[in-house]
């Protein structure tokens, strides 16, 4: 990388700009309904399985699609499959408000997970081919930032207004997604050829092994950050404990994702990775025992362990799919931003489901515990695999 290269910035780049404008406004759709619905769901009077699941069925659908959001952009270009991706996602939003049982719930969260699978392989990917390699996770970071920027506000603020008792507005801000319709047109011109059909295809088996472990990894932090977001404010509905939690959570999100592309591009994984994610054990536990003692102490160490988790969750998503970038090699950036985007909903999905599920019987704060064990036991995966990488290099 040249001095030049060194002192320029990414955000002069049009791609760039229209990249994260665009991401910003999906994923505020994505932030204001992730802890807000359930909490719907509750106060409509289902229990914490089924409150859990209206995430689980979003992301299941989301899953399901990314595999063939490669193909789709071979076969119809990249604005197209995105200008849809952003409707599917947008549009059906203020439809919640219409529900009056589980299946409504449903139908609406599995159109909007289509949609979701379309933002997330594309966003991913174009962030990855509109600069130089070596600067690849700096881009990475700021496509995280636009990700990570809308939780600050929209998961705390969209669950507050639930909790006040106002889902209607939280819902109708959720069609955000239809305003990113009109910036798709300069996005496609700024990328220009790079992000249609040569992005790759999904049936590279090599590729989908290289960015399997990385992204195995990565389904472990969000597994634990989804049972986190999803039922903290369902546990605890009143005050402003939950609402300030998410609000530290997202921050710390969004400033580590950010900052640890700038990083690794610099320094590596070595140490990132699993400093990362052993501050998310710390962090559950944390959260766990804040839950477990009265007073202002508990909700001190609550806000700790969801300052920690946060850090977590921000920087284990730059760096694994920086690893499975640079595992999968430059011809394979779609297959592996499906194969990473799968693992990164299924964990969010699972941890809606399987926390909910595992707190019913043992309560929140040992399914805490239990959480960050599984956290702790994936440690030696984010040791061996950037010394692996090294190696290989």
């Amino acid at each position: 990388m040249t001095t030049a290269g060194q002192r320029s910035s990414l955000w002069q780049l049009p791609a760039v700009r229209s990249l994260f404008a665009v991401n910003a406004l999906g994923f505020l759709s994505y932030s204001l309904l992730l802890s807000a619905l359930p909490a719907h769901a509750s106060d409509l009077g289902y229990g914490l399985t089924a409150a859990g699941s209206v995430t689980t069925v979003f992301l299941v659908a989301t899953v399901l699609a990314q595999a063939g959001v490669p193909a789709l952009v071979h076969r119809f270009g990249l604005g197209p499959v995105l200008l849809g991706g952003l409707l599917a996602l947008g549009l059906p939003s203020p439809l919640y408000l219409l529900a009056d049982d589980a299946r409504w719930f449903a139908v609406v969260s599995a159109v909007r997970g289509l949609g979701f699978a379309v933002l997330t392989v594309l966003g991913a990917t174009v962030a990855a081919q509109a600069v130089p390699v070596e600067r690849r996770g700096e881009s990475l970071g700021i496509y995280g930032l636009a990700i990570a920027l809308p939780t600050i506000a929209a998961v705390p603020g969209g669950t507050a207004l639930t909790l006040a008792g106002s889902f209607g507005w939280v819902a109708g801000a959720a069609a955000a997604p239809v305003l990113a319709c009109a910036l798709v047109p300069g996005l496609v011109r700024a990328v220009g050829p790079q992000a249609g059909p040569g992005t790759g295809g999904t049936g590279s088996r090599a590729a989908v092994r290289a960015a399997a472990a990385p992204s195995l990894l990565l389904l472990s932090v969000t597994l634990a950050a989804a049972g986190f977001f999803t039922f903290l404010p369902i546990e605890r509905p009143d005050g402003s404990l939950a609402a300030v939690a998410l609000l530290l959570f997202g921050l710390a999100s969004a400033v580590c994702r950010w900052q640890a592309g700038v990083l690794v591009d610099r320094l590596g994984a070595a140490l990132l990775l699993p400093g990362s994610l052993s501050a998310g054990v710390l962090g559950l536990g944390l959260v766990a025992g804040g839950l477990g003692t009265d007073g202002t102490a508990g909700d001190v160490l609550v806000l700790a362990g969801a300052a920690l988790l946060g850090v977590a969750y921000g920087a284990v998503q730059n760096l694994t799919l920086v690893l499975a970038l640079a595992r999968a090699g430059e011809a394979s950036t779609a297959t592996v931003s499906a194969v990473w985007n799968a693992c990164y909903d299924s964990g969010t999905a699972i941890g809606a489901l399987l926390v909910g599920l595992v707190a019913a019987e043992a309560g929140l704060p040992l399914t805490y515990v239990f959480t960050a064990v599984l956290l702790a036991l994936a440690l030696p995966l984010a040791v061996s695999l950037p010394r692996a990488l090294r190696s290989a290099g």
